[in-house]
């Protein structure tokens, strides 16, 4: 039995906008499930049915298999932290994250240990008598899912929650935020527009666009078995490389080289004879130099980015451009040829019309 149950989940506003179309899911006690998808694409429309703060326009919605779609936000045990904090200025750290509890009516003794142990959690013991503009934007969402935390919910609801900060504070907030779900083991729900966010805390990724559920799994599954190019363009950084082109021959040209398709598709490849089709790849799946067993192009250098660690390298032959990731010490010299190998296993193809996967 699941603990959360999403069956044909639809939401559609009075002026007839379908924001969201047949979700499905089963989640379990204690995972970590990251909505993520452009703007739009309605995940924090999902989040928002889940807590009860959206009407669901059919479908049902399910909590240890009870319906739950007609029951208040309160009833449904769920606490969410918002994009924007939502903290009580006038109040201190303490009387923010007390707050939930005090319209309770919860006793004062047991308020006070459940914040002190909320705070010590969340490192902001020091910071229980300070106003919120008296912290950074960090500790401020600290503060908001503090606030969600001492309530002891079932669910954890996260809309964006770090999306206010700088790079580097949400680096740090994202390790916390993982700390916290290990140490609490609290079901968590948390919808971002950013891949590198979902990659990391996940136990499972809803990927969705255009209100459509697109694929779910592990980090793992998506990044290694994208179903479609939507989900293959999305997940990874930098993105897939795609070529698209008619097969002819049984292969598809990459500028002046033809790329031979049967190495991938076998004898299926009379089938896509004269049909268009995408040619995928990673930027980190190709390796430079000739190799066995891969396909091997030559193209001009047209820029490069030192990251560090890597480097990026955009190439081009003609009207295809791709982007390699190599090291540090490989980075070739701008408007040079450079030879590399895209060994077949790291190859994907997509057919061009319905842009799904090519098994």
């Amino acid at each position: 039995m699941s603990y959360l149950t999403l069956k044909n989940i639809n939401k559609i506003y009075p002026n007839g906008f379908h924001a969201v179309h047949n979700f499905n899911i089963e989640i379990e006690k204690g995972e970590f499930i990251v909505f993520v998808g452009p703007s739009g694409c309605g995940k924090s429309t999902t989040l928002r049915m889940i807590a009860g703060l959206e009407d669901i326009s059919s479908g049902d919605f399910l909590i240890n298999d009870v319906r739950a779609n007609e029951m208040g936000p309160r009833e449904r045990e769920v606490a969410m932290v918002f994009q924007s904090y939502a903290l009580y200025p006038q109040m201190t750290v303490y009387d923010n994250i007390a707050f939930g509890l005090t319209l309770q009516g919860v006793d004062e003794d047991d308020i006070d240990k459940k914040v002190k142990d909320t705070a010590k959690i969340l490192g902001l013991t020091d910071y229980l008598d300070r106003l919120p503009r008296a912290l950074s934007g960090g500790q401020r969402q600290r503060v908001a899912i503090g606030r969600a935390l001492v309530r002891k919910v079932g669910v954890f609801l996260m809309d964006e929650p770090l999306s206010n900060l700088d790079a580097k504070q949400r680096v740090t907030m994202r390790t916390e935020i993982a700390q916290i779900h290990q140490e609490t083991g609290a079901t968590t729900i948390y919808v971002t527009h950013d891949q590198t966010e979902a990659m990391t805390l996940a136990d499972r990724i809803v990927v969705m666009k255009d209100g459509y559920v697109q694929q779910i799994g592990t980090p793992y599954e998506l990044y290694q078995d994208p179903v479609n190019v939507f989900v293959a363009g999305f997940i990874g950084e930098p993105p897939m490389n795609f070529i698209r082109g008619t097969v002819k021959d049984g292969s598809i040209a990459f500028g002046e080289k033809l790329l031979d398709l049967s190495q991938k598709l076998g004898k299926d490849v009379q089938k896509y004879e004269g049909k268009k089709i995408v040619f995928g790849f990673r930027p980190e799946g190709a390796v430079l130099g000739e190799q066995d067993d891969s396909y091997v192009i030559t193209c001009n250098v047209e820029l490069t980015e030192m990251l560090g660690d890597n480097a990026n390298v955009y190439v081009n032959d003609k009207d295809d451009r791709a982007i390699l990731k190599v090291g540090p010490h490989d980075i070739p010299e701008m408007d040079s040829d450079l030879t590399f190998s895209i060994p077949y296993e790291n190859v994907y193809l997509f057919d061009s019309e319905t842009e799904m996967v090519i098994k």
